[in-house]
């Protein structure tokens, strides 16, 4: 059908109207495109450049060199050592399973490392995770020439700690460990090291905690990266500052001695010097090598060391708790003496027992000692003296006088986990126990039994303290980056004189004089005596159907049945300088087991080197040189006699 003029006239008129409607909408449009354009082009143009920047520069971290820990004399006892590792970042790489199957065309991947660094990269993809350390040199080389190919990829040089001296230190030194999660939960403030790849920090020991001291401080470096991840240039570096230098109390030759003297005993020795505090020694043992532990330990040989009856991983030089045994009984005395209830010449009968409450509680020699005064109580050891004397002082004046000693104090030493011991008293026993205080409590704790605890160290303490009439505590760290540490000394013990010199005199009996109970440990080395207790911490009491069964000594027990032998002292008598404690575990008598290791030892720290023979009595000189020569010492640490700096 034909359209008229009029119709086509109408349609005309209505396409112009929608052309001009949708050409403003068109031109609309494209105005406020062109002005988003211009805003994102000039008015952000700096933003944008920045993060185009930032997209092709990277910033990296440069972890410190941890600070080296020294002995007295300058021995290296943690060190730094330089290793070679490949670590990638999740995010650059574009086929992470293609770029791990040609490494392993390169280098040998371990299983167990590569899995847990998957998991870590599925938790962390914008962070460098090490796939695998302490490369050679010509892997290495081999991986940096095929990085290309490998996108994400990038080999490093970096530092892990080491150990020179092995077993020696691990309970002192402790020893570094990868970061944890709950490394990263416990930290107050997040240090950005804790994100590097396999850093290490302190788990233990002088390492934890002295954390602080001994990491440092991170630097930083810009790289520029092209598309493919390979760092093309380092725009700018800001270099880390190194941990700080640790210098330790400790004599690496007698640590070295010390170690070797306990053999494959279950035990633990110390030694001080009474004049400062010093630690000169601190040894537990069995004890195993840290090394093991900086890049992980295998489960194999961590669970041969946890299921050890030894218990190599504990630290018995803090941790080990004892019934001190008879070494207690110098506490007993000075308690006596400062309560007033004795003066230094009484004397109580040992008929080789004392009744108390229809119980009978037995002297260690069941004849008795007769009439027995002070330096005899010590000398031969009598339990009645003492049993007596604590019905006379109480407890109260016991405890007092034992934490005067050191004795039930946490030391602030830098271990880990030290422990405070011990000390009973009449509210203990209602807050602990729910019961009260009896005579019989006293009298068990009077001989360094029954609820009594102390650990080797403190032990040490107390022997340093009746010495040297100081109140003198232990210290570890000698100086801090060059830095001399406050000294152990307090001031004077509040003890007169008169009262220490009968507890030393009775010590010097104890090892000088005919029916000492260690007698056989004695020594004489250019004049140079010194002064002792024994003592024997009771595990357990033979029972009456194993006395019937032929069971009557400790020897006849099973091992971890039988008595702990403990041993304390120091030398010289007449100018003391260093104190000793040595507490074997299940080694029976304190005579027999700890005294003669105490006594090598001390005569290493007097001599500054291997005791020589003519310090022995003549009749064990023989036996003493065949003991000596047996002893696998460290050539890198050990001195001959004289040479010594402690």
């Amino acid at each position: 059908m034909k359209r008229n003029a009029q119709d086509i006239s109408l349609s005309t008129r209505r396409i112009s109207r929608r052309a001009l409607l949708l050409g403003g909408a068109q031109m609309g449009f494209g105005a406020l495109l062109l002005g988003r354009m211009r805003h994102l082009q000039v008015d952000q143009a700096d933003e944008f450049l920045l993060l185009a920047e930032e997209n092709r520069i990277k910033v990296r971290l440069i972890a410190p060199g941890r600070g080296i820990i020294y002995d007295r004399n300058g021995v290296e006892l943690a060190d730094n050592e330089q290793i070679y590792r490949v670590s990638m970042i999740r995010e650059d790489a574009d086929d992470v399973d293609a770029v791990i199957t040609r490494l392993r065309g390169l280098v040998k991947l371990d299983e167990e490392v590569l899995q847990r660094a998957l998991r870590e990269m599925d938790r962390r993809p914008h962070q460098a995770v090490t796939l695998a350390d302490r490369l050679s040199w010509e892997e290495l080389s081999t991986i940096a020439v095929n990085v290309p190919a490998m996108q994400g990829i990038t080999p490093e040089v970096g530092l892990s700690r080491v150990y020179p001296l092995g077993a020696d230190y691990a309970h002192v030194v402790g020893y570094v460990g990868r970061v944890s999660e709950r490394d990263i939960a416990d930290a107050e403030e997040p240090d950005p090291l804790l994100q590097t790849p396999q850093f290490q920090i302190g788990k233990l020991g002088v390492e934890r905690q002295l954390e602080g001291t001994l990491r440092g401080k991170a630097g930083a470096r810009r790289v520029e990266q092209n598309a493919a991840g390979r760092i093309m240039r380092e725009l700018g570096r800001t270099e880390s500052t190194s941990g700080g230098d640790v210098q330790l109390t400790i004599d690496a030759g007698l640590q070295n001695f010390t170690q070797a003297r306990l053999g494959n005993e279950s035990a633990s020795a110390v030694v001080m010097d009474v004049r400062n505090g010093d630690v000169l020694a601190a040894v537990s043992s069995p004890s195993y090598d840290p090394n093991k532990f900086v890049t992980g330990i295998s489960v194999p040989d961590y669970a041969e060391l946890r299921d050890n009856n030894h218990r190599p991983l504990h630290n018995k030089i803090v941790q080990g708790l004892y019934p001190p045994g008879s070494t207690f009984k110098m506490v007993t005395l000075l308690a006596g003496l400062e309560s007033g209830v004795i003066t230094p010449n009484d004397t109580f009968y040992c008929p080789g027992h004392t009744t108390v409450s229809n119980r009978r509680f037995h002297c260690w020699k069941r004849a008795g000692h007769g009439w027995v005064d002070a330096a005899k109580s010590l000398r031969e050891s009598c339990d009645v003296y003492y049993y007596e004397l604590a019905q006379k002082a109480g407890i109260d004046n016991i405890s007092k006088m034992a934490r005067k000693l050191g004795l039930g104090t946490q030391f602030d030493l830098e271990m880990t986990s030290v422990s405070q011991g011990l000390i009973p008293d009449r509210d203990w026993k209602r807050r602990i126990k729910g019961e009260e205080w009896v005579v019989g409590d006293s009298l068990n704790v009077s001989i360094g039994q029954g609820f009594v605890l102390a650990s080797p160290l403190q032990l040490a303490v107390m022997t340093a303290r009746i010495a040297s009439g100081l109140e003198v505590s232990p210290r570890l760290v000698r100086t801090i980056d060059g830095v001399a540490q406050a000294s152990g000394v307090k001031g004077p013990l509040d003890l007169p004189r008169s009262w220490l010199d009968r507890a030393r005199d009775g010590m010097y009996q104890v090892v000088n004089a005919r029916g000492g109970t260690a007698g056989r440990s004695k020594f004489d080395m250019g004049g140079l005596k010194w002064a002792g207790k024994t003592g024997t911490s009771q595990v357990r009491n033979i029972t009456a159907a194993e006395r019937a069964r032929g069971v009557s000594r400790n020897e006849d027990l099973p091992w971890e049945r039988r008595d702990h032998a403990l041993f304390v002292g120091y030398a010289p008598y007449d100018d003391p300088k260093y104190s000793v404690s040595v507490v074997i575990e299940h080694g029976g008598g304190g005579s027999t087991a700890a005294a003669p290791v105490a006594r090598d030892v001390m005569l290493y720290a007097l001599s500054g080197g291997v005791p020589p023979l003519d310090a022995y009595p003549s009749d064990q000189r023989g036996a003493a040189e065949e003991r000596l020569s047996a002893l696998s010492l460290n050539p890198a640490v050990v001195r001959q006699a004289g040479t010594s700096e402690a």
